[in-house]
């Protein structure tokens, strides 16, 4: 599952150098939404997250078109 989180990571750091470069995200918000992220991986709540994100991936894995 290393290859999923990494994976999310990078969307979700994309998206953030996005907003900002876009505008419609300023520095101090950015740092904001980037320590939170790193804090809340230490927190009771990073497994239940984890896990979501887990069926999330592995239901979009699933979908056969």
């Amino acid at each position: 599952m290393t290859t999923v989180s990494l994976s999310v990571v990078l969307l979700l750091a994309i998206i953030l150098v996005v907003m900002y470069r876009a505008g419609n995200i300023k520095a101090g918000p950015a740092i904001v939404a980037i320590l939170f992220g790193f804090f809340l991986k230490n927190t009771s709540m990073a497994e239940p997250i984890q896990r979501f994100l887990n069926s999330i991936a592995e239901t979009i894995n699933n979908i056969r078109f």
